[in-house]
């Protein structure tokens, strides 16, 4: 499908960040960071005064995260340092801590607090029951399931005793809507909102933890995605509150386009503006919750 030129979100819209600085002297981490989602993301939470540790996978994503990086400590003066770790691996997240530890602490005293982590890297394969098969099971679930959990583990020391932390993980309406070929991706999103609830018990006087879980997003990945896809995805596009194109507001290709698919995805900022919340010191009395940020695509319960 032809990709309509919609990468920033209009500046009519609100939730692309703030000039207010509510995270200055926080440090954060941003697991897949230099891709879609990911940039939206630490472009607000540096825009609000965070320092951030930007975590990538391949080489291939080097550059970008380089780039990344040096984009946010010019813009918002804020001190950004790329990380590769692959989460997916035993190995990998805790490399990640322990780089941004030494990136971080204290010169003398070699304290290290880490405020905000983002659970925000993930993979995704549809795959029917009779297509199921022990590597892609695997490949997902250590990703999106043993990733999380296992950096959540490595970075418990450094985490915050006053309840001032901030955890978000990156789930979907793909761990609740039944989408056929997802029975591997929906179940490692629905064992994140799990995960969400217990270490929202197990850290309570640590952080606060929550999840959301984004529809679709506008990423070259959806825009890319195949027919069959837009024909599952366009009932429930048509019936998500928010996602009507706005002759205007959105660009006249998104509007089209969107006319064809049902209905706009959501602009990556918007995502990010659901978590930049979830990050405020406002927020300090809500956790164990999965908050809608997909414009009504699927209510929270």
């Amino acid at each position: 499908m032809w990709r309509p030129q919609i990468s920033r979100m209009p500046s009519t819209n609100v939730g692309a960040g703030s000039a207010e600085r509510m995270l200055e002297g926080k440090v954060g981490i941003v697991t897949g960071a230099p891709r879609g989602i990911g940039i939206a993301i630490c472009h607000n939470l540096a825009s609000k005064g965070c320092s951030l540790v930007l975590n990538y996978t391949s080489d291939s994503s080097a550059a970008a995260a380089e780039e990344l990086a040096s984009q946010l400590q010019r813009e918002y003066g804020v001190k950004a340092v790329p990380v590769q770790a692959d989460l997916g691996s035993e190995n990998g997240p805790e490399y990640l801590i322990s780089m941004a530890k030494s990136s971080f602490q204290h010169p003398k005293t070699q304290k290290f607090q880490l405020d905000i982590l983002i659970n925000n890297a993930g993979v995704a394969h549809n795959n029917k029951i009779d297509e199921v098969n022990a590597e892609d099971f695997a490949w997902q679930y250590n990703t999106n399931v043993r990733g999380p959990l296992f950096l959540i583990k490595a970075a418990l020391p450094y985490l915050p005793h006053d309840r001032s932390g901030r955890i978000v993980n990156l789930s979907s309406v793909s761990a609740s809507c039944g989408f056929i070929g997802q029975s591997v991706y929906g179940g490692t999103k629905a064992a994140l909102e799990a995960m969400t609830r217990t270490w929202a018990r197990e850290l309570s006087e640590r952080a606060i933890v929550n999840a959301v879980n984004p529809g679709p997003v506008g990423t070259d990945m959806y825009w890319n995605s195949k027919p069959d896809f837009f024909d599952m995805i366009k009932p429930f596009l048509q019936n998500t509150p928010l996602a009507a194109p706005r002759d205007g507001v959105d660009s006249k290709e998104l509007v089209e386009a969107s006319k064809k698919a049902g209905g706009r995805p959501a602009y990556e900022e918007e995502i990010a503006g659901v978590i930049a919340m979830l990050c405020s010191p406002d927020a300090a009395w809500s956790t164990g919750n999965v908050v809608c940020a997909n414009g009504g695509f699927r209510f929270s319960v």
